[in-house]
Formats: C-alpha cells, sequence, structure tokens
C-alpha cells in the first residue's frame, strides 16, 4: 500500500513537471514569426507597449537583426537605467521577432593597444565617446563611455546614439528620461533604414534665390547618411515627381510664377510633401550694419497658396526677450573699438510648443527676424494645424512699416513692451488640402498635365507639411578666412549650438514616414522623482509605519488563529 502511494506520488510529480515543461515550450513558440506569449502593461504611460508601426515592422523581418550595445561595465544609477532600458527594448523587440539578436559590450576591455585600435574604429564610424564624471568618496573621476548601439543587416550597418545630446543648465536626469523615451524609436528607426535598401530622395528647390549648396551643406551632410539629395530647378522641369519624397523650399527671396505655383500645388495634391522655410521680409545684420533701415517685404507670390492651405505668414518681426547676443561697439582705447554684448531680441531661441513627436526632446531653436503665423484662415477641407515652434510668453510684434536699428539696445528692453504672449513661429499642418487652382485652372495648364498622362486633382489624398517663418534656420555660416561651413545652430556669438538641425531633421523624417514609426517619438516616459522635502517631513512616520504594521499583522494573525483553533477542538 505504501509502495503504491510512493508510484502514485512520483508519476503525479512527472505528470506536473511534464506540464511545465509543455507550458514552457509552448511559451516559446512561433507562428510566422508570431510568439503565443503576452502581457499585460498596466503602466499609465505604457512604457512597456511598443507602437503597431514598431510590431509591423518587427514581424516582417526575413533575416537575423544584430544588435552590439557597447554599454556593458559599471555605471552610476542613471546610466545603469539606460542600459536596462536598452536591454528591455530590445527583449521586447525579441519578444516581437524571432529575427532580433544582441549582446552587451564594453569597449574598454582589453589592452591599451587593443582599445586605442577599437577608439580609432569607432571615431571612423562617427561613434565618438562621452565623458562620464563619476563623483566617489568625495572624488571626481572621469571616464570615458560609448552610449552607442550598432545594428547589424544583411551585410549593412548604422550606429544609434542612445544618449540625448547633454545641454547646458538641464539635470542628467531630464536628459537620461528623454533618451529612454526615445529607445525606441531611435532602434526601430535605424531597423527601418536599413531594412530599406534604396533611399527616399530629397530635393531643395532652387530658381527663387533659395539657399545655394554651400548654405545647406551642414544638413546635407547629415541628410546624405539617410536619403538622397539634390537640386531641383522648377522653371526647367515640367512637373515634380512623385518619387520625390519631400520637397524644400528654404529661403526664397525671388517670385515663383504661377506654373511654378502650379507645379508645387499638384505635387502636393498627388501625396508630395512639403517643408516651407520662409522668410516674409528681407531684413539681416548686415544691411543694420549701415544704419537705419526700413525691411521690406519679399514680393515671393506665394501668400496665396499658403492662405489655400489654411495659413497666413504675418507681415511682421518677433521679437522675444529670450534671445541671444550681438557685440556692438560701447567705446575705443586708443584705434582699438571697444565691444559687449546685448541680448538681440530679433534673434529668439523660440521653444516646442506642443508635445508633437517632432518637436519631442528638442531644445531650443535659434531664428534670424521670423514672423508670426495666423491660424484662423478657414479651408475648404478639414486640416489640423498643430503649432510645433513659439516665443516665449516674454515676446511682442512689430507690423511694416518698421525703423530698425541698434540704438535701443543700450538702453535696456523693457519687459512692459514684451507682453503679447507666445507667438508661434512654426506649424505642421496634417489633413486633405484643396488645390488652390481649383475652378482656376487655364487651358494651357489642363494641356500640360495631359502630356504627361496626370489629371488635374482638386484635393490632395491625406497629406502633411511644415511651415517655418525663417528660412535661415537652415543656413550654416561660412568661415571666410578658413572657408570651412559651421554647425548648423552655431552661434558664433555665444559660443552654442542651438537645436536647428536637431529640429530639421525630425521634420523631414515626420513628413516622409509612411510606416507611422514617427509614433514612438512621442512616447513619453513620465519621471517620477521622490519629493526631497516631503521625504524629510515624514521620514520618522514612514519608518514607523514600515517597522510597526507587520508586527501588528502578525500578532493579530496569531490572535485570531489561536482563538479560532481553541473553538474548534474545545
Amino acid at each position: 500500500m505504501q509502495k503504491n502511494k510512493k508510484i502514485q506520488s512520483f508519476i503525479q510529480f512527472g505528470l506536473f513537471l511534464g506540464l511545465i515543461i509543455l507550458i514552457n515550450i509552448l511559451a516559446n513558440i512561433r507562428f510566422g514569426n508570431q510568439a503565443l506569449y503576452t502581457f499585460l502593461d498596466l503602466t499609465e504611460d505604457k512604457r512597456y507597449s511598443l507602437t503597431q508601426a514598431t510590431r509591423n515592422l518587427l514581424r516582417e523581418l526575413d533575416d537575423v537583426v544584430y544588435v552590439q550595445v557597447l554599454l556593458a561595465g559599471e555605471f552610476p544609477a542613471g546610466f545603469k537605467r539606460l542600459q536596462r532600458a536598452t536591454q528591455e527594448i530590445l527583449d521586447d523587440f525579441r519578444g516581437e521577432s524571432g529575427f532580433i539578436e544582441y549582446a552587451f559590450e564594453d569597449p574598454s576591455n582589453g589592452t591599451v593597444e587593443e582599445i586605442n585600435a577599437r577608439r580609432e574604429a569607432y571615431a571612423k564610424e562617427g561613434i565618438l565617446p562621452t565623458t562620464l564624471r563619476v563623483k566617489d568618496n568625495n572624488e571626481t573621476t572621469s571616464k570615458l563611455i560609448y552610449p552607442y548601439a550598432q545594428i547589424f543587416y544583411k551585410g549593412r550597418s548604422i550606429p544609434v546614439q542612445l544618449l540625448e545630446n547633454q545641454v547646458p543648465g538641464m539635470p542628467q536626469e531630464i536628459v537620461l528620461n528623454n533618451s529612454v523615451g526615445l529607445l525606441e524609436y531611435k532602434l526601430a528607426n535605424a531597423i527601418q533604414k536599413l531594412k530599406t535598401p534604396v533611399r527616399k530622395p530629397i530635393a531643395f528647390s532652387t530658381g527663387h534665390g533659395e539657399l545655394d549648396r554651400s548654405q545647406t551643406a551642414d544638413l546635407e551632410r547629415s541628410l546624405r547618411s539617410f536619403y538622397e539629395t539634390g537640386r531641383i530647378n522648377l522653371d526647367s522641369t515640367t512637373y515634380i515627381s512623385q518619387d520625390l519624397a519631400a520637397l524644400i523650399i528654404a529661403k526664397p527671396t525671388l517670385p515663383f510664377s504661377e506654373k511654378d505655383k502650379f507645379k508645387i500645388d499638384q505635387y502636393i495634391m498627388n501625396g508630395g510633401k512639403v517643408l516651407w522655410l520662409i522668410d516674409k521680409l528681407a531684413v539681416n545684420l548686415d544691411s543694420l550694419s549701415r544704419g537705419l533701415f526700413l525691411p521690406k517685404e519679399f514680393d515671393l507670390k506665394l501668400d496665396d497658396l499658403l492662405f489655400r492651405y489654411g495659413i497666413r505668414i504675418q507681415p511682421n518681426l518677433v521679437l522675444d526677450m529670450n534671445a541671444t547676443v550681438i557685440p556692438l561697439a560701447v567705446g575705443q582705447i586708443g584705434n582699438a573699438p571697444q565691444f559687449d554684448n546685448f541680448v538681440y531680441p530679433y534673434h529668439p531661441i523660440v521653444v516646442p510648443s506642443s508635445d508633437h513627436p517632432i518637436v519631442k526632446s528638442v531644445d531650443g531653436v535659434n531664428l534670424h527676424y521670423a514672423s508670426s503665423i495666423d491660424t484662423s484662415v478657414r479651408t475648404k477641407t478639414e486640416v489640423q494645424k498643430i503649432s510645433l515652434l513659439s516665443t516665449s510668453a516674454n515676446s511682442r510684434v512689430q507690423f511694416l512699416p518698421v525703423r530698425m536699428d541698434f540704438e535701443f539696445l543700450r538702453m535696456g528692453l523693457d519687459p512692459n513692451l514684451y507682453n503679447k504672449g507666445r507667438q508661434a513661429v512654426a506649424m505642421a499642418l496634417e489633413g486633405v488640402f484643396p488645390s488652390m487652382y481649383e475652378n482656376r485652372i487655364t487651358q494651357a495648364m489642363r494641356q500640360g498635365l495631359q502630356d504627361i498622362g496626370q489629371s488635374f486633382v482638386t484635393e490632395s489624398v491625406p497629406n502633411r507639411m511644415v511651415v517655418v517663418t525663417d528660412g535661415d534656420i537652415a543656413k550654416s555660416k561660412i568661415n571666410r578666412r578658413t572657408n570651412q561651413v559651421a554647425p548648423l545652430g552655431f552661434n558664433e556669438y555665444d559660443g552654442q549650438i542651438y537645436s536647428n538641425k536637431d529640429f530639421l531633421l525630425n521634420t523631414i523624417e515626420y513628413l516622409v514616414d509612411d510606416t507611422g514609426l514617427i509614433e514612438a517619438r512621442g512616447k513619453e516616459v513620465k519621471l517620477r522623482l521622490l519629493d526631497t522635502a516631503k521625504v524629510d517631513q515624514e521620514k520618522t512616520y514612514w519608518q514607523a509605519l514600515n517597522l510597526i504594521l507587520p508586527l501588528l499583522f502578525l500578532f493579530l494573525f496569531g490572535l485570531i488563529f489561536n482563538i479560532v483553533r481553541k473553538r474548534r477542538f474545545e
């Protein structure tokens, strides 16, 4: 009898063990690259849930994606969080696709010769180290780290910077939190670029006094990492091909003909994306240096086109107390003039005005002589208008005519004048756009479309465009002595590099993104920091509660257990 019970217990244990193994096997089986297991994300910001676009991208993989993360080793708590978050997001990726493989490596391992050779190889691929300062026992030590991931797919590779750029004055916790929130987008976007062997073409328009190649050199250099860039002269082409992923109109100074506007209009109607970088008024520092100046409007003849799409660029100048500086002569010692820096409100530092993915984690953008945007224009079709960048609350506007000089700077800026609130200077437009040439198309225009096998379109497919009221946002300055191109967003007077390039690259990603991956860029991982003042104030209370409450619970449980036991067996 005893022997039978042992055999029965052994069989039950074997069945239980087999059931556990079966469940484990089923949990790792995939059907059509789809795992059987799932999970529930109960966090408020859905930090453990991938966007649908990322899921679709991963499920479509047909070969191994290997991710080499250069974040192995010991780090302070903040960087440990970035390290752990990177592993978690890669585990989530692997949960969607069996083709995801990854490994963490420490670039500082090995001999001095091996480390130096490795660093030289990284530098050639654009992987540059970050100096990490660690405090330990009242001593601060510096360590070079590489917050990067290299992604390999079908013989191609691309580096991904995991750590956002450190902005002066921004706490490291915020930088790390922004970095964690962008991990899914950065990794998925890199995989998408590797998965697409043919680069999408992007063109800058020419023929209307736009910025030339030397002025957009730094922006194009960054774009060429992922796109084919070029120039298109609207006067010498019969139409704008829909194969063009995006058209950038960067600071035109000459008028657009009706033919050119018609080409742009029909390009948009058929789904073409346009980035408008438009200066409304003709003014620059060089023109002001000669004395009193009266700015005039550029006669671009684009107002009716933009009005049809839902906005109006106002003929004004935006001034903001949050601005960069310019040097002015304040005296002279001998034959040498003495200069001092003054805040110049015509060069505002504008900031994100929404939670749109374009401006997620983008810091201040430096504009020159920007204008405000009127969004009260009604459109025939439904167009959503999203403010991307705006001035601070301490701003004002000046409508033409206006007399401009530098004398007002010497008296200081009067805060009472800067009371017009935030002014929108960059907008994203989404929706169905009406054609400006509906009921206005000429026979010559219609015949031109027929000659290329196209028909006139009165309303666009669901589309998007972005308008910025400063063409200089894309302009890199050139050192006249060395003839070198300065980084886009670099201000030679304060030595800072502003986020002009980040904003433009994000904008172009948004315009040409057909997969919806940009949605992942809008995910926000909330940083929940302890209230240190409240912790100090209520420290004793919570310590006592955590010490006494468990003991009280055990006492009550023992008391009730003994009472019940006594009554049951009395």
